[in-house]
């Protein structure tokens, strides 16, 4: 397993700016995430700094990105799938586990919603967005996992702690794993028909498509990918309006956690996830040398 002083998740504007820093201190940094950035759609930003023609949001990653490497930085390419906290930290990705001293969430909110009807409804009555939080309330009972990725085999497996009776929900969609998670899903029942809606009375009792319903008591959401957020709340941060609550120092309030860009809220632009990049690198070379 891999050990860094500092991994940063996400490799948009906010955690590039962070490793710049970091790295220039010498610290030893890992950049991880997908290319997936909602800035990769931009066709053309024109209020940015230092620009005197547009450019495009691709091109402004890239760039970001290049700069990064140039200093020494290691950036991979991968989806994070599991953070774990046990006095350092623990990122597993779909191939590879690394460890650090501090992390950087910079991965940007929640952006792929599920529409379907009675959701929201059951949300902390048998609809749960947290394996790690919730699992053990579901002991022996049939629960499901909504979602078609390595991020929702990945939480099925962590319900085998506590029940064998698990379910794939992917509402519709084809399954889009990894070779690796290939073989992880053939452990578990698969169910592709689009979801009706949920029931229950004060608790959920039953998913719902359209020749009928089955039997439900748990529902975990996995659907795409992990955000930050998602990761926030697995290791218990604060998080408000599916944003992470940090400090002036973007700190969040467990010790070496620091989040930065739209995970955290607030106004949406690259210029203010550069400059919260740029404080939470800051911040974290402060706590490293601190310890």
């Amino acid at each position: 397993m891999n050990s860094y002083d500092v991994i940063i998740i996400g490799k948009g504007p906010a955690g590039i700016s962070a490793a710049l820093y970091t790295g220039r201190a010498n610290l030893k940094t890992l950049v991880i995430g997908t290319d997936e950035s909602s800035l990769n759609k931009a066709s053309a930003i024109e209020n940015y700094y230092g620009f005197e023609e547009p450019i495009s949001g691709k091109a402004l990653l890239n760039a970001g990105i290049k700069q990064a490497i140039r200093l020494g930085i290691e950036v991979v390419t991968a989806e994070v799938l599991s953070l774990a906290y046990d006095g350092g930290f623990t990122v597993k990705s779909v191939e590879k586990e690394y460890k650090s001293r501090a992390l950087l969430l910079s991965s940007g909110q929640p952006h792929q919603t599920v529409k379907i009807l009675g959701l929201s409804d059951f949300e902390g009555k048998g609809v749960s967005y947290c394996t790690t939080c919730d699992g053990f309330f579901y002991k022996n009972l049939t629960v499901g996992v909504l979602g078609y990725g390595n991020y929702a085999i990945e939480e099925a497996q962590a319900l085998e702690t506590f029940t064998k009776d698990i379910t794939i929900f992917t509402n519709g969609r084809e399954l889009e794993l990894s070779q690796e998670f290939l073989e992880k899903a053939s452990h578990f029942k698969i169910e592709k028909r689009p979801v009706k809606q949920l029931l229950g009375d004060t608790v959920l009792r039953e998913i719902v498509f359209e020749d009928g319903p089955i039997p439900l008591r748990g529902l975990f959401v996995a659907y795409g990918a992990a955000s930050s957020v998602d990761f926030a709340v697995k290791i218990g941060l604060e998080v408000s309006n599916n944003s992470i609550v940090v400090g002036v120092n973007q700190q969040t309030n467990l010790e070496g956690v620091f989040a930065a860009g739209d995970c955290t809220g607030g106004f949406k632009q690259v210029s203010t996830a550069v400059g919260q990049g740029a404080i939470a690198g800051k911040s974290i070379i402060n706590f490293l040398k601190s310890k």
